[in-house]
């Protein structure tokens, strides 16, 4: 990961559609060309209190979800305009990104997957090898949405894909819908989905936004091998266990053991379609580097098709009932509140802040390590996890100079962290498998405490130890 190495062809892709389209903000590390740190915290102006009090708002009801999702996500809309704290270009940016578009198709491509009877039909060729055990089948489900990101480059597609199926595959095993079993496998999907896959360079929006900004900002450019190896041992390997044991122990299930293949009846008409138009889908999102496509605008591609009368598989009542608006508001919503607080300058404010009560010294770089991380992690309750690379990246010269880290050393740190979110609403897609599975934010917000509390006593000082293996620190 030198600076003369280049960034693979569907990293760089993906990463100048990621950060325009996705984030829906195109120039991220501007507040730090302009916010002064000199400033004192009580002389800012009263727009950013104002900005600051909405955000937190906000925030602070998703946090404890006193409020439907969706009410929160509104009442952040209305507030942000009636008090102008931001242009409604930067409030409502959520609608214009890509994200959001992933999101609404992907609901409607999983519709299409269950009408059709083609989820049930993957299922079948699943359940007989994972329902012998529930570990077995909780553990099946992370490797599946793991090995997906290799192929597979959007983490909305991914769990459009795997939710459909994985709920057949627990009807199959006798789970029922609602119950803890049934909870633990949608989120093993959304977990394994979008944690695992920061360990792969291409596979997750936070680590392109990343590698954007290291270059923009350092002419740094990050290479897929390198990553990759750096990364998966702890975010990869060691966390897809971690969460393994973190769903057995707190959503308990007991698959019933199918015996010998489950007859299938031969494919119709229906199925045949609809399994070209998702070959053609993966194959565009697969090759997104060669034609420049966002892979949200091949999934809404997709979803027209299924939607066509006669062509498509996907009738209007089935769309009504089947489409989750109220999640597409809530992504929307995560969005602009990621926006405002970027364009607005707070977000520089905060991280400024952060910076002058972290403890950093080169002659305590475990300490060092272990305030960064930590410094990436309270950045995540502010920007999400696609706003914390790039509000971190831009800085890290001035936290090698207090660390003593070499710079690519303190980009690096943060992968972890931000892979790590404490509160589902800090991962979209995390936030997407829990609406598709009918997770409760209660059960989400479990294991997302319990997963970050543990990654932090276990994980962290591995990954410590494994950067001083690789001379990282």
């Amino acid at each position: 990961m030198r600076a003369s190495q280049a960034l693979p062809a569907s990293a760089e892709t993906e990463y100048f559609l990621t950060l325009d389209e996705e984030v829906g903000l195109s120039h991220f590390p501007q507040p730090f060309r302009t916010f002064c740190p000199e400033h004192n915290l009580m002389h800012f102006p009263s727009d950013l209190w104002l900005t600051g009090i909405v955000v937190a708002m906000t925030i602070l009801l998703w946090a404890t979800a006193r409020l439907p999702e969706f009410i929160t996500a509104l009442l952040f809309f209305a507030a942000a305009m009636l008090l102008h704290i931001a242009p409604a270009a930067t409030v409502f940016s959520g609608f214009a990104s890509s994200a959001f578009w992933l999101v609404l198709s992907g609901f409607i491509l999983g519709v299409a997957i269950r009408q059709v009877g083609l989820a049930d039909r993957l299922a079948s060729l699943l359940v007989m090898p994972l329902s012998r055990s529930w570990p077995r089948m909780i553990g099946g489900v992370i490797v599946l949405s793991y090995l997906l990101a290799y192929v597979m480059p959007s983490n909305m597609g991914r769990i459009a894909l795997l939710m459909p199926v994985v709920g057949a595959l627990a009807r199959q095993a006798n789970i029922a819908e609602g119950s803890r079993g049934w909870t633990g496998l949608a989120l093993a999907v959304g977990f394994g989905t979008f944690q695992l896959s920061a360990s792969i360079l291409p596979a997750n929006v936070p680590n392109l936004v990343m590698s954007g900004a290291a270059e923009n900002a350092f002419h740094l450019h990050l290479a897929w091998m390198p990553w990759w190896f750096l990364h998966t041992p702890v975010v990869g390997i060691m966390k897809g266990v971690l969460l393994m044991l973190c769903l057995c122990w707190l959503f308990p299930g007991r698959p019933k053991p199918v015996i010998g293949r489950l007859k299938q009846p031969p494919l119709s008409n229906d199925e045949r379609r609809l399994m070209v138009i998702l070959a053609l889908t993966l194959l565009f999102w697969m090759t997104d580097s060669l034609h420049g496509i966002s892979p949200a605008w091949i999934g809404l591609a997709a979803a027209c098709v299924c939607l066509l009368p006669r062509i498509g598989f996907v009738s209007g009542d089935a769309f009504a009932s089947g489409v989750n608006f109220r999640t597409c508001l809530y992504v929307a919503a995560i969005l602009g509140v990621t926006a405002v607080v970027v364009e607005s300058g707070l977000g520089a404010v905060i991280a400024h802040g952060l910076l002058a009560m972290t403890p950093l010294s080169p002659q305590q770089p475990f300490i060092s390590f272990l305030s960064l991380s930590a410094l990436t992690s309270a950045l995540n309750f502010v920007v999400t996890a696609n706003g914390v690379p790039a509000m971190f990246t831009p800085m890290a010269q001035q936290f090698a100079g207090a660390s003593g880290f070499p710079l690519l050393t303190v980009i690096m740190i943060q992968v972890l962290a931000y892979a790590t979110p404490l509160l589902p609403y800090q991962a979209s897609p995390i936030v997407v498998a829990m609406a598709l599975g009918k997770v409760s934010p209660r059960d989400g917000v479990r294991l997302c405490v319990w997963l970050a509390v543990l990654s932090a006593l276990l994980l962290l000082p591995l990954n410590y130890l494994w950067f001083r293996v690789l001379g990282y620190v």
